[in-house]
C-alpha cells in the first residue's frame, strides 16, 4: 500500500460530489429517468467485479515472491454476504422513510449517519476516539445539517420536522443501518490479511447477485408489463448514464481501499465534504441560490475536519512546564547539607 489514504480520500470527495451532479444530468427534460435507474447499481457492481478480478489476477501473476494471500475458506466467504443483506434492508428502510417525511428533513435526518458511525466504531471495532475528536464528529453533523436548512421564510420550512414519529423512527433506523453496514465492512476488511481484490471479489460478487434479485423482483410486482429485465438493461442509456454508472463504481472501489487502509470515519468525512462540494458546484451547474446557512456549515465542517485529523498539540496550547532535572535536585540538597 504506497498510496497515501489522503489522497484516495480526496478522489472519493470529487467522485462523490460529481455523483449527483451526473445523475441530475442523466435525466430526462421532464425530470424523470429514460432508463431504469435499478440497473445502474447492479452494472456498477458488476463494473466492480470484473476490475477487481482482472486486479486479482495481476496481482496473482506478477507477485511471484509475495503471492497475493486468498482465504478459500466457505465460513470465511459466507460473511460477505451480511453487508449485501444490511444495505437491502436499508435501501427499503429509505424508500419507507420517505412515505413519512417530506425530502428536507430526510436529508438532515440523514446527517445522524455521522454520529451512528462513530459510535458503532467504538463499540465494536473498539477504536478509541479522544475528547476533540468526538466533538469534531459532533461539530462535522452540526455543519452539514445547517447547510441543508432552509430559511425559514421558504414555504417548506412548515413542514420541516412536523412528520409522524414513524418517519423519525424509521430515520434513525436507517442512519444505524448505514453505519452499520460500513463499520462491518471494514472489520471484514481488517479481520485477516487478504488480498483487497480478493475481498472485493467476494463482496461484489453477493452484491450482483442481490442487485438481480431486486431487478427480477420489480419485474414480478410490475407483471413483466415492460419484460424481463435483461431485454431492456440498457434502454435509454446515454453518456451520461454510462459516467454515472463509472463513477458509482469507481467511488465503491474507492471506499473498499479507505475500509481496507483507513477507516470509516475517513470515508464520513469524504461524503460529508462531498456533499458540501455538490452544493457549491450547484451554484454555477445549476442555478441553485446559496444561503447563508450553506456558508456557515462549510466553514464548520473545515473547522471539524481540521480538528479531528490535525495533531492535538496544534489545537491546544499546553503550558509550558519547567521541569526540574533530577541532577540539579541532588546538588540541591548537598549545597544545605554543606551549608547546615
Amino acid at each position: 500500500m504506497g498510496t497515501p489514504w489522503y489522497f484516495v480520500a480526496l478522489l472519493l470527495t470529487i467522485l462523490t460530489s460529481s455523483q449527483g451532479i451526473l445523475t441530475t444530468l442523466s435525466q430526462s427534460d421532464e425530470g424523470g429517468y429514460k432508463y431504469d435507474y435499478a440497473t445502474v447499481p447492479f452494472l456498477a457492481e458488476v463494473l466492480k467485479l470484473i476490475i477487481s478480478g482482472l486486479f486479482l489476477w495481476r496481482e496473482t501473476k506478477t507477485s511471484s515472491s509475495s503471492p497475493a494471500k486468498i482465504t478459500k475458506d466457505w465460513k470465511s466467504v459466507r460473511l460477505f454476504v451480511i453487508p449485501s443483506i444490511i444495505y437491502l434492508i436499508h435501501n427499503n428502510v429509505q424508500f419507507a422513510t420517505l412515505t413519512y417525511v417530506d425530502t428536507s428533513t430526510y436529508q438532515i435526518m440523514g446527517n445522524l449517519k455521522i454520529v451512528t458511525t462513530a459510535i458503532l466504531f467504538r463499540l465494536f471495532l473498539k477504536r478509541k476516539l479522544s475528547n476533540l475528536q468526538w466533538m469534531a464528529i459532533g461539530l462535522l453533523a452540526v455543519g452539514t445539517t445547517t447547510s441543508q436548512v432552509k430559511g425559514c421564510g421558504e414555504a417548506s420550512c412548515d413542514s420541516l420536522f412536523t412528520a409522524p414519529i414513524q418517519g423519525y423512527l424509521l430515520g434513525i433506523l436507517s442512519a444505524g443501518l448505514s453505519a452499520l453496514a460500513g463499520i462491518y465492512t471494514e472489520f471484514l476488511m481488517k479481520r485477516n490479511n487478504d488480498s483487497l481484490y480478493w475481498q472485493n471479489l467476494q463482496l461484489y460478487t453477493f452484491g450482483s447477485l442481490f442487485n438481480v434479485a431486486r431487478l427480477i423482483a420489480d419485474d414480478f410486482r410490475l407483471g413483466f408489463e415492460k419484460g424481463p429485465w435483461w431485454q431492456r438493461i440498457f434502454d435509454g442509456y446515454s453518456i451520461t448514464t454510462w459516467l454515472v454508472v463509472l463513477n458509482l463504481g469507481s467511488t465503491g472501489l474507492l471506499v473498499s481501499w479507505l475500509m481496507k487502509y483507513a477507516d470509516n470515519i475517513v470515508k464520513v468525512y469524504s461524503t460529508s465534504m462531498a456533499m458540501l462540494l455538490t452544493m457549491v458546484a450547484s451554484i454555477y451547474l445549476f442555478s441553485f441560490k446559496p444561503t447563508v446557512q450553506l456558508f456557515l456549515g462549510i466553514i464548520i465542517c473545515i473547522m471539524s475536519l481540521h480538528m479531528y485529523f490535525a495533531p492535538p498539540q496544534t489545537l491546544v496550547d499546553l503550558p509550558v512546564t519547567n521541569e526540574a532535572h533530577p541532577k540539579t535536585l541532588k546538588q540541591v540538597v548537598v549545597e544545605e547539607k554543606t551549608d547546615s
